[in-house]
């Protein structure tokens, strides 16, 4: 991820913490986003517990659909 689309990404990163944790519940997974760090090479996610494919997925995808974020 690029500084530009990381900076975009922290500005809002609460409330994506909140859509990624109502995505993950809506899923019946029983992980949740403790909290989103940005360093120079992108952004870490960190979850109360280790993710399965499907969790890792959900949040993927969230992430990537998001519309200020450029994923190209």
């Amino acid at each position: 991820m690029v500084k530009d689309n990381i900076d975009r990404f922290m500005k809002n990163s609460s409330i994506y913490m909140a859509n990624l944790n109502r995505n993950l519940r809506n899923s019946k997974s029983e992980v949740l986003v403790d909290f989103i760090y940005s360093d120079p090479l992108g952004i870490t996610v960190f979850t109360n517990k280790v993710l399965l494919n499907s969790d890792f997925l959900t949040i993927e995808k969230y992430i990537k659909n998001l519309e200020n974020i450029d994923s190209t």
